[in-house]
């Protein structure tokens, strides 16, 4: 696949993120020495998420956070008061030039990562990208490409992939206790935050699309979009179905408008159905022994159909913080050069579902094939 020559050179001189300025919940101190051995990671962008990816990257075994870039003097200013002993730098090109940095987590707006993954790539550092993974399915080819070609490591920031609920649900799938799956029906709304260069498809709908592939595992067929602008041109309310082999139906509602945060998923297999709702504090994934049983006896000549309803049970889930686990996995994967289940054709996948919504989001609800 050809790569696309419409991202500027440019734009890894000049950027550094755009970010939130939100306030740093935590501080740290300052960096230690470490020894040679270690993953030197150098970070773009230190907006809305890049505190928490300093933070949890800081506290890894093996691991140092070297430096960190952003366009903003105030973030910056933060920067240096919660983390001393790390430089910073308003210009990302002194992190992917450094013969001294090992890796570059880039923590961008969207549109920005092709050109900064491409040329952390080109200077031999292994990349850990922010979801989603690129703006386009020809740029993410274009990188997974060049990452086998330099024998270097892609990871794809799908956090929600490291949390105890999903590493639960996915054991439970793995191991059938759920049976063959019917559905995946999924919820994730609140009031805010509006994005400025992406719909809320691009925005929210890249977790759920994650943990979908990462549960369901069979690649999607095809999908379905609709959804509607009401505030700042682009798309705030949408509704996805994402039609899987055997069967399998996803359906997926993002919403920027919604008076309560709501972040529910249910999942219906032929032996057990659960329910998965990440804003519960101890009880997020609970389930069912319920379900449908249809048989069709020999000389009856309509279907016979019994309902189970048996017990309910909440399993214990690991409380370990999601991008904590992550980045320990990203330098883990570095260091023994082995290639991460969340790597760039992870991240491929969810991008190519990304773009087919989007393409059949301005065709009004048109299948498009995958």
């Amino acid at each position: 696949m050809s790569l696309e020559t419409s991202v500027s050179q440019k734009i890894v001189g000049n950027l550094a993120v755009a970010g939130c300025s939100e306030e740093e919940s935590e501080r740290a101190q300052g960096a230690t020495s470490r020894p040679s051995s270690t993953v030197s990671i150098g970070v773009i962008g230190y907006g809305y998420w890049g505190p928490q990816i300093v933070r949890n990257f800081s506290g890894i075994d093996g691991c140092q956070v070297a430096i960190v870039s952003d366009k903003s003097t105030e973030a910056l200013r933060r920067m240096r008061q919660a983390y001393p002993g790390i430089d910073v730098t308003s210009d990302a090109g002194d992190i992917l030039s450094s013969s001294s940095i090992d890796a570059v987590a880039v923590v961008t707006p969207v549109w920005t990562h092709f050109a900064l993954a491409k040329t952390a790539l080109e200077n031999g550092k292994h990349v850990f990208v922010e979801k989603p993974f690129t703006s386009t399915v020809a740029q993410a080819e274009a990188l997974i490409e060049l990452a086998e070609k330099r024998n270097l490591q892609i990871m794809v920031d799908h956090t929600f992939l490291f949390t105890g609920a999903v590493k639960k649900i996915h054991e439970l799938i793995s191991a059938g206790s759920l049976g063959n799956l019917y559905y995946y029906d999924s919820t994730r709304v609140n009031l805010g935050l509006f994005q400025h260069d992406v719909n809320v498809i691009w925005d929210l709908a890249p977790h759920d699309l994650s943990i979908m592939d990462h549960l369901i595992t069979k690649e999607a067929e095809a999908i379905v979009a609709t959804g509607e602008k009401h505030l700042n041109g682009y798309e705030d309310v949408a509704y996805i179905t994402v039609y899987c082999p055997g069967r399998t139906i996803a359906h997926i509602n993002v919403n920027w408008l919604s008076p309560v945060k709501v972040r529910t998923t249910l999942i219906g297999g032929e032996k057990k159905m659960l329910i998965w709702n990440d804003l519960e504090a101890y009880e997020k994934v609970k389930v069912y022994d319920r379900g449908v049983n249809i048989r069709n006896e020999e000389g009856v000549y309509q279907l016979l159909v019994s309902y189970r309803s048996g017990d309910m049970w909440a399993p214990q889930v690991e409380q370990t913080e999601a991008l904590k686990s992550e980045a320990a996995y990203f330098v883990e994967c570095v260091t023994k050069n082995q290639r991460p289940f969340n790597d760039g054709i992870a991240g491929h996948r969810v991008v190519k579902m990304l773009e087919a919504a989007d393409q059949s989001l301005k065709e009004r609800g048109r299948i498009v094939r995958l």
